[in-house]
């Protein structure tokens, strides 16, 4: 299978009138010969001055990238904070409503901009399983031409340990890195790759929206299983735990996660039915899950939910841990 897409993708140099160097790239899962041979002549094409080997990174980040999507099946459920019984305990919940009348519930949010439930109807999309690597960030910025961002401070011994490849993306400095990341890779596939709205992650972290308080593959916070435990509180590799039902991994507990849509606390009184994109302006940009530090401090316990609500405004001085994003495909056709 290998040479099956050896062939076909110098093949598509050959073509493209690019450097006659076969770029090997892996495998898909997902894509055929023919569709990886295109990205292929794309980047190429885009790129040719890229070295060979940066040339073939990028067709095995791209590839990856679309092999990680999962098909999210559209429906309708109630968005926003569904309430909990008194006094729940987060590693053994019961099956909701657990006999108790909504009106008898607490909130499961400590903000109020949650409260509001509403009904959402979504189409079909794809949303990855994992969450942007820093090396696949790195590439990024390669590919542009750019340095390598927090440049002096990887050069610190004591800071090493927070730019390992396998790390969730830190992309807390500006919304608009990872908004550019997801259209990079829309660009070199030709799908419409893009963040995710507010509403597409929630229904994927509720599982397709169930009444499910936190994006495990139980629903409960196992600790050192499925959640990382109190005292760790640094962001991990991208893959550490187990996923979702849906094979969604570490929505919450690893680096909160950047969405598409602009954050306004009153949004959801104003929300329509059908694929609500958010504001159309505002002041800061919304964020979904949790970051370890959060998520993991008892007196923000139920931070780690599925309906917490996080803004963002102000940029930041350095690409910090703990913010990052994942990419979807805002399409439900066949890759």
């Amino acid at each position: 299978m290998k040479q099956k897409y050896g062939l076909a993708l110098c093949v598509a140099l050959l073509i493209s009138g690019c450097e006659k160097q076969e770029l090997a790239g892996p495998p898909s899962n997902v894509l055929s010969a023919e569709k990886v041979a295109e990205i292929a002549s794309t980047i190429s094409r885009k790129y040719p001055n890229l070295s060979p080997q940066n040339r073939e990174a990028v067709l095995n980040t791209v590839v990856r990238s679309l092999d990680n999507m999962v098909l999210i099946e559209g429906g309708e459920f109630q968005m926003g904070d569904f309430g909990w019984p008194r006094g729940f305990d987060p590693q053994a919940l019961c099956q909701w409503p657990c006999g108790v009348a909504p009106e008898k519930m607490e909130r499961i949010s400590l903000e109020v901009d949650d409260d509001f439930v509403h009904p959402v109807k979504l189409s079909s999309y794809y949303l990855s399983s994992l969450q942007t690597t820093l090396g696949d960030f790195d590439l990024f910025f390669l590919a542009q031409g750019k340095p390598p961002f927090d440049a002096k401070l990887r050069e610190i011994a004591e800071m090493k340990h927070l730019y390992q490849a396998n790390l969730p993306a830190p992309a807390s400095k500006e919304w608009q890195e990872a908004k550019d990341y997801c259209g990079w890779l829309a660009e070199l596939s030709g799908y419409p790759v893009d963040l995710p709205t507010e509403a597409q992650w929630e229904y994927a972290a509720r599982n397709r929206g169930q009444p499910v308080m936190f994006a495990t593959d139980n629903g409960n916070l196992d600790y050192g299983r499925n959640f990382p435990a109190p005292d760790d509180n640094e962001t991990f590799a991208v893959d550490r735990f187990v996923p979702n039902p849906l094979g969604l991994y570490n929505l919450t507990g690893n680096a909160s996660e950047w969405v598409n849509d602009w954050y306004d606390k009153h949004y959801y009184r104003e929300s329509p039915v059908e694929n609500p994109q958010g504001p159309e302006t505002g002041i800061y940009r919304a964020q979904r899950g949790a970051n370890n530090v959060n998520a993991n401090d008892p007196t923000f316990s139920p931070s780690a939910s599925t309906v917490r609500r996080w803004s963002w405004g102000a940029l930041a001085a350095w690409n910090a841990p703990g913010v990052s994003f994942r990419c979807a495909i805002q399409s439900a056709q066949p890759l």
